[in-house]
């Protein structure tokens, strides 16, 4: 799967539909493998933790908030082991024009509470 494809792209709108139900039911975060589990019944081959799956999560945010108005949808992807998101969503955060400030608990935790504020009235 490429970036810029038919595939890729309707892989995308799958993260973002998939996202944003967790958000509605309180913005109950779910593992990689979790979402990778959900893509593949719908039809995506997506594995874990390779290939697309770092493009997709960031371009969820990236589409979902272009101007960092709104929280991130990838805050709800975490590491099976620790529940926490991986290294690339703090550098996302980080980055303009999202620049989110705080250590990484802070920065998490704020993030999930404004998506469950944010998707709770959809």
């Amino acid at each position: 799967m490429q970036k810029g494809t038919l595939e890729y792209e309707q892989a995308l709108d799958a993260v973002i539909e998939i996202l944003r139900s967790r958000a509605r039911q309180g913005a109950t975060p779910l593992s990689y493998g979790d979402l990778s589990g959900e893509l593949a019944r719908l039809g995506h081959h997506v594995p874990a933790h390779e290939g697309p799956m770092p493009y997709l999560l960031e371009d969820t945010s990236v589409r979902e908030s272009p101007d960092g108005s709104l929280p991130l949808l990838s805050a709800l992807v975490v590491l099976q082991d620790s529940r926490w998101p991986s290294g690339g969503f703090f550098k996302l955060a980080r980055r303009a024009p999202y620049k989110r400030p705080g250590d990484n608990m802070l920065l998490w935790t704020r993030e999930v509470e404004k998506l469950a504020e944010h998707y709770a009235g959809e």
